[in-house]
């Protein structure tokens, strides 16, 4: 058996019909398998890819609308921007159904059908690579025994006649020396015994090659057999492979799915739907000439002693007594009187006007906020969105793009206390910066 094994191996031309050559189409059956593993990756790679992208564009879709709500576009305009977030949006869910699809429908059928195609066996190796094996051998087996004896004849039938041209060799050498009648008449007599070998041993290796040619159409027949079993577990395979690619295809072309048309349908609309004169006529009402005004009438003196607090002295009131600054001024010099808020003296020259200061302050240093309440510490760096310009002693100043840091909560009015790179402290719109981290 073990003479046969390597006859087996022992191949000899590229020919299907060699001995041993079935095992490329054996060898097929593993790469099936493996194809199918290959098929799975290639699978799960693009679902990756797909819900990689998805992610991506909620990312950019959050921050842009963020910013854009908190920019300076208004109206139509900055609805037909944010309509680029919605399409963003919606496009994602589209590209996280595809992953969805991919993983759930495409990905299942090629490990399910691979289980079912090849069986693992307990000692290793695909159940139906054995079974194409085993097949291809006992169809060869009898015509690669035959074929090992007619090598068997020919190898002695070439012996012999090696044999024989060495003594007609060494007999022409002995009749030109002139040797003793008795050496030449053995060497002759080697000779034809030589001849009759080489006659015997042809006909030897005739006859095998005639035995092995009336093998060779069965041995034909049942190679095909075999041949045609494995072609016809190939051509399932890719089938099936064909199927799967188009499935994958489908899901991956949105361009049919009606839901990814609707998505630019819609954007299209709301961008066409942008009415720059509209918008014109909206800011001219909102902050334009178009806006209300208490226009100034003629009053008269109004006695009432209580007083408007700024939006400064809301943040900073107590809920004990306030002590309220008076000013009043002669020549250069400016005096500070101070008096309870549940005793306010009234001064001769009491007008109209505002007459506390809500930055006076009996620090040293004279910082408007010393006076204020303690809060809990909040210290974190933000960055402005755009450039502000204080209106008040106690606001600050900054470009867009500038960090600082927030020293104080949001107030209800939308403010918040920081503090500049200069170590300058004030007020700023919450609104106007982002958290930096």
């Amino acid at each position: 058996m073990s003479d046969f094994n390597d006859s087996l191996n022992d191949v000899s031309s590229d020919s299907f019909w060699e001995v041993g050559n079935y095992k490329r189409t054996v060898k097929r059956v593993d790469d099936g398998n493996r194809l199918c593993n290959d098929l799975m990756n290639c699978i799960h790679e693009r679902a990756r890819i797909e819900k990689s992208y998805a992610q991506q564009l909620t990312e950019w879709s959050k921050r842009w609308r963020q910013l854009i709500e908190k920019g300076p576009q208004y109206g139509t305009v900055e609805r037909a921007w944010c309509a680029l977030m919605t399409e963003a949006e919606k496009v994602s869910d589209l590209h996280m159904e595809v992953k969805a699809a991919l993983m759930g429908e495409d990905f299942e059928k090629v490990k399910n059908w691979q289980k079912d195609a090849f069986h693992k066996q307990m000692i290793g190796g695909f159940k139906e690579t054995k079974e194409a094996d085993d097949g291809f051998r006992k169809a060869q087996k009898p015509w690669a025994k035959k074929l090992k004896e007619v090598d068997a004849m020919k190898k002695v039938y070439h012996a012999a006649c090696k044999e024989e041209k060495n003594a007609t060799s060494r007999e022409s050498t002995s009749k030109l020396e002139n040797n003793n009648p008795d050496v030449q008449k053995k060497l002759q007599e080697k000779v034809e015994k030589c001849q009759q070998e080489v006659q015997k041993t042809k006909e030897r290796y005739e006859k095998s090659l005639e035995e092995l040619d009336k093998l060779t159409p069965q041995y034909m027949e049942n190679m095909e057999q075999v041949f045609e079993q494995w072609q016809q577990f190939e051509d399932k395979r890719l089938r099936f492979f064909k199927e799967l690619l188009l499935n994958v295809k489908q899901h991956l072309d949105l361009s049919t799915n009606h839901k990814y048309k609707t998505v630019y349908h819609t954007l299209e609309d709301t961008i066409q739907g942008s009415d720059a004169e509209e918008d014109l006529k909206w800011f001219r009402s909102n902050h334009g000439p178009g806006m209300l005004m208490n226009w100034p009438q003629f009053e008269e003196l109004s006695m009432d002693l209580n007083r408007t607090l700024s939006r400064r002295e809301t943040k900073r009131k107590h809920t004990d007594d306030v002590t309220l600054m008076g000013i009043s001024q002669t020549g250069d010099q400016v005096s500070k009187t101070s008096s309870s808020a549940s005793n306010v003296e009234k001064t001769a020259d009491c007008s109209d006007e505002e007459t506390g200061n809500p930055f006076a302050s009996s620090n040293a240093n004279g910082n408007p906020f010393d006076d204020e309440p303690s809060s809990p510490e909040v210290s974190s760096p933000v960055r402005a969105l755009y450039d502000y310009e204080g209106q008040e002693q106690d606001e600050l100043s900054f470009k867009a793009g500038e960090v600082f840091t927030k020293i104080g909560e949001e107030d209800e009015q939308g403010w918040c206390k920081g503090r500049l790179s200069d170590g300058t402290i004030g007020l700023y719109p919450a609104n106007y910066v982002e958290d930096s981290h």
